[in-house]
């Protein structure tokens, strides 16, 4: 018979004896089904990078890293040698050799202006390698309610948790709306990594780790993250899943929902969510090295309506933001004319138009995205994009099949 093991979770001290049982001084018992969750929560992963190099990995992240690109001159370029190309990946990876290349910057207005910044395609596949082996380890930590960057979730499914949480709260209650100054400009390398080695314990994977994020050229050394990388969409994950376990195991936020640096907490009560305000600004300011947004943090009214991931929600309806209305024109305005100037390609249009047509259906639209299809028509005549040709080509060959 094994002695008693005593374990610390959340300042709870579990005392769990041979036999699988736990016997908790405060008069809770719940069972060896718990311990296991805090055990699975404290295993730290070893021995990955092998599998993270392995030419399987990198084939699946090249298939990755080409979607929705396959006719884009770098991705053929780099399939004419696909083998080659991703055994020399493999080798640079294993011999610690691998260097990203400097990262190509653009400025876009939206109509704030954000700086985003564009890896090189060897570079995406190595992202997406290193994605495929660590998202699944960090993603059994996220809390449900974190809806950014996550397969099944997104800002619809967001906005429908929104509904179901609003429809928990009565229409005299209120929202704490808040979002994470300058966030992507100011995450904490140290800070990450320390999180990231609270679950990954190979040091190779964590050298790889350290070189991407520190291929960005950031206004403080050792800080920031730069918009447009998988990875630091991952990490901006990674680093707020820390806020996620406070708000929820902490302050025991019932009615919480986090998308990137933006969050909201529904409560009957404005002024407990105003203490949740000070103790989250603390907390992020003390643990993270953050902030809240002073000017973007407010306890609103629900029967007023609130804006929230481009919606503006009112108790029995959404409608889009007319800011987004303006801006999707402009932004059509626009790449009509760096087409004419043949500084985009159609795809890179209808990608973007595809993006907004999903969001656009979410509210009620149909009218609007009628008129914005026939604009994009009458800007781009005669033009299809990669993106319908291999659908349309997928779609030829399962008839040609089913003909067979």
């Amino acid at each position: 018979m094994f002695g008693a093991v005593r374990l610390y979770y959340n300042d709870d001290e579990f005392l769990v004896d041979g036999s699988g049982h736990v016997d908790n001084n405060n008069g809770h018992s719940r069972g060896m089904a718990l311990v296991t969750k805090i055990i699975s929560k404290m295993k730290r992963y070893g021995n990955l990078f092998e599998e993270l190099c392995s030419y399987e990995n990198l084939k699946l992240a090249f298939k990755k890293a080409r979607k929705g690109k396959t006719q884009k001159p770098y991705v053929i370029e780099f399939e004419k040698n696909l083998k080659d190309n991703l055994i020399e990946l493999r080798t640079e990876l294993l011999f610690h050799s691998y260097s990203p290349k400097p990262l190509k910057t653009f400025i876009i207005r939206d109509p704030k202006t954000r700086k985003i910044s564009k890896s090189n395609f060897r570079d995406r596949i190595i992202h997406h390698a290193l994605y495929n082996i660590i998202e699944p380890i960090f993603d059994k930590t996220f809390i449900y309610d974190s809806y950014a960057n996550r397969i099944g979730k997104g800002t619809w499914a967001a906005i429908k948790r929104f509904d179901k949480f609003k429809s928990k709260i009565a229409q005299k209650g209120f929202v704490l709306k808040a979002d994470i100054k300058h966030y992507f400009d100011e995450v904490d390398h140290k800070n990450l990594l320390s999180i990231i080695k609270k679950k990954i314990k190979d040091k190779k994977v964590i050298w790889l780790i350290n070189k991407i994020i520190c291929n960005h050229n950031s206004k403080i050394q050792g800080k920031g993250m730069p918009l447009g990388n998988l990875t630091s969409q991952f990490f901006a994950n990674v680093y707020l899943n820390e806020l996620d376990q406070f708000v929820k195991n902490k302050l025991k936020a019932k009615y919480y929902i986090r998308y990137v640096d933006d969050f909201v907490i529904l409560h009957n009560n404005k002024k407990v969510l105003e203490e949740y305000k000070d103790k989250i600004n603390d907390f992020l300011r003390k643990e993270l090295l953050i902030g809240l947004h002073p000017e973007k943090c407010k306890i609103l009214s629900l029967n007023k309506g609130i804006c929230f991931l481009g919606y503006r929600v009112f108790c029995y309806h959404k409608l889009l933001r007319k800011t987004n209305l303006r801006k999707m024109q402009s932004n059509l305005d626009n790449y009509k004319g760096l087409y004419d100037l043949k500084f985009v390609d159609y795809d890179e249009i209808y990608e973007y138009f595809q993006g907004w047509l999903a969001y656009a259906k979410s509210a009620n639209t149909y009218k609007l995205r009628k008129r914005t299809g026939q604009k994009l028509q009458e800007y781009f005549p005669n033009e299809i994009s990669g993106i319908e040709i291999n659908r349309l080509i997928k779609k030829s060959n399962i008839q040609n099949k089913d003909n067979n």
